[in-house]
């Protein structure tokens, strides 16, 4: 009974044959590797070289993970057919480049992003919030912050929800309902609430109108804490 006839590594060492007797060099079909180029993880291309990751592989062990995967790299530019190629895609580029992502600013009211969100805080954070209620530090801290210092000790905790549930309401959240909610303390908020950029954001309330609009009312007061359980 005949053995199969392994395509590939037929195919490869006639090539390899062909490369010897054109070049002159050596070669040898176990120095080739004939795994198909799949699971493309990576595409980096510079100036002068592409570079394609795939093939990644991950082995676990009991405490750690292993991830191998093959790399393939060619010096483009001296490849009219491969210039051309990155051209139609830097083309691509160029055509998309003002494209907008679906969101680029919160619909008024939306505020979906203070439940489920956990805004962490650093001390100037806290004493921001303090200044702005006219506590101490330690009041503030107390009162408003759940505490969790970070690793580099910025952060040394985020800002309490209205319940215990992660997806509960900020504290500070005012309004009746998603159209209507407004930050009770906009003006001393978290740096983390600040920064938050609404860019792509996939938690906007769609049914918002964006040409809607609406005044905010009273600002958060420490009467408006609701009661917690002391541990």
């Amino acid at each position: 009974m005949q053995e199969p006839i392994d395509l590939i590594s037929h195919t490869a060492m006639r090539e390899l044959r062909a490369f010897t007797k054109k070049t002159g060099q050596p070669t040898t079909l176990e120095l080739v590797d004939l795994a198909p180029m799949e699971h493309v993880t990576e595409i980096e291309i510079d100036e002068e070289h592409i570079t394609i990751t795939y093939g990644e592989e991950t082995k676990q062990y009991y405490n750690a993970k292993e991830l191998r995967s093959r790399e393939w790299s060619y010096k483009y530019n001296d490849d009219p057919e491969f210039v051309k190629a990155i051209g139609a895609v830097i083309e691509l580029a160029r055509k998309n480049i003002r494209n907008l992502p679906e969101n680029i600013a919160c619909p008024p009211g939306c505020a979906d992003c203070c439940s489920g969100y956990e805004p962490f805080v650093s001390k100037a954070d806290v004493q921001r919030i303090a200044d702005h209620f006219k506590m101490s530090y330690k009041d503030a801290f107390d009162e408003y912050v759940v505490p969790r210092t970070s690793a580099d000790g910025f952060s040394v905790g985020y800002l309490r929800k209205v319940t215990d549930d992660i997806a509960s309401k900020c504290i500070f959240l005012k309004g009746s309902g998603s159209g209507k909610y407004y930050c009770g303390i906009y003006s001393a908020r978290p740096h983390d609430c600040g920064a938050f950029t609404p860019v792509g954001c996939d938690d906007v309330d769609t049914k918002i109108k964006r040409n809607s609009g609406f005044a905010p009312g009273s600002p958060f007061g420490p009467k408006d804490r609701p009661r917690r359980s002391r541990r």
